[in-house]
């Protein structure tokens, strides 16, 4: 008996320091960062800021890959089912992990036991924006507008972070802003610009560029605190609705079989690039903030964002087939 147990031990040891040195060994191959939204956007933006800083400091190539579709859940499907060995990570915030579960009737996949949370990269609010030309500049005067006459907003689609913001803020607001779904964020922004809608809730890199041109007005900022180097948009909080703070999280995942180690090994790496002046300043011009936790914390956090959203998603009323 004393003989089996010294073999069991030994042979637990070997796989401990195999797994340790599967760890330390990674990466030694490119590493591919799957974005399941087309470039251009906040989740684009900022897997590209970090993908940069990670090549740098394990001196192979990190590869920024957009893959979209179905709300997010193509590129949701393909690292689900990729080898789980820490090369293939999934760039994904709460509309493609905490809301399409709720919102659509089936998926081929689960949000939560299909995936390891790996590392929790920035947190960033979304914006309340118009027609430069717009009469209403203000969030008074938008809600003061719509209770006089009927006004639309656009999202990307039923169901979306977009749609849903507009939502609570009807509710907020005690308004009725009348909700326009698009298939994809661009194409309602087109037709802001060309009037044909008043309003669309977007997440500030999509629409920095025309912010910044003066071809869109922001009226408002939808987290309790303003934001990086958008300072000068008040927050909805501030502009009367003092409970209103929505600040969506995007975050890397694994497929759901990753060893630990390398969960730990990406998640130590990604911190430390979070604390860089250059990462803390290029995620402040998107109007970013650096959100660093451990995979356990960021476990939590998906867990109590799937039960908050599943309510807004039910009392919204959306669904997908």
């Amino acid at each position: 008996m004393l003989k089996q147990i010294r073999r069991w031990a030994a042979l637990f040891a070997l796989a401990s320091f195999a797994l340790a040195g599967h760890a330390q060994e990674f990466p030694n191959k490119p590493v591919k960062i799957l974005v399941p939204q087309t470039p251009g956007g906040a989740s684009d933006s900022l897997a590209r800021i970090v993908a940069q800083k990670l090549a740098e400091k394990w001196g192979q190539p990190v590869v920024v890959e957009n893959r979209a579709g179905a709300g997010g859940n193509v590129g949701m499907e393909v690292v689900a089912n990729s080898p789980a060995d820490g090369y293939t990570l999934l760039m994904s915030y709460v509309g493609t992990h905490a809301i399409n579960g709720s919102l659509y009737k089936k998926l081929p996949f689960d949000p939560e036991k299909d995936f390891a949370p790996v590392a929790t990269l920035a947190t960033l609010p979304f914006v309340v924006v118009v027609k430069s030309d717009a009469p209403f500049k203000t969030l008074p005067e938008l809600v003061a507008a719509a209770k006089k006459s009927q006004l639309t907003y656009g999202s990307a689609g039923n169901g979306s972070v977009n749609h849903l913001l507009g939502e609570m803020f009807n509710a907020a607001a005690g308004v009725k802003l009348v909700h326009v779904p698009y298939r994809g964020a661009a194409p309602a922004m087109q037709d802001l610009m060309g009037g044909q809608i008043n309003v669309v809730f977007t997440s500030l890199p999509s629409v920095s560029g025309h912010i910044k041109q003066g071809t869109l007005h922001p009226i408002a900022v939808t987290s309790a605190k303003r934001a990086g180097s958008f300072a000068n948009i008040p927050t909805i909080a501030e502009s009367g609705f003092k409970d209103f703070d929505v600040n969506p999280w995007f975050g890397l995942f694994a497929p759901a079989k990753v060893p630990p180690q390398v969960v730990r090994k990406i998640n130590a790496d990604v911190n430390e690039v979070l604390k860089s002046k250059d990462v803390v300043d290029k995620f402040s011009a998107q109007g970013a903030e650096p959100y660093i936790t451990d995979p356990q914390q960021f476990a939590g956090v998906l867990k109590a964002d799937i039960a908050k959203w599943s309510q807004v998603v039910k009392a919204s009323g959306a669904s997908v087939d």
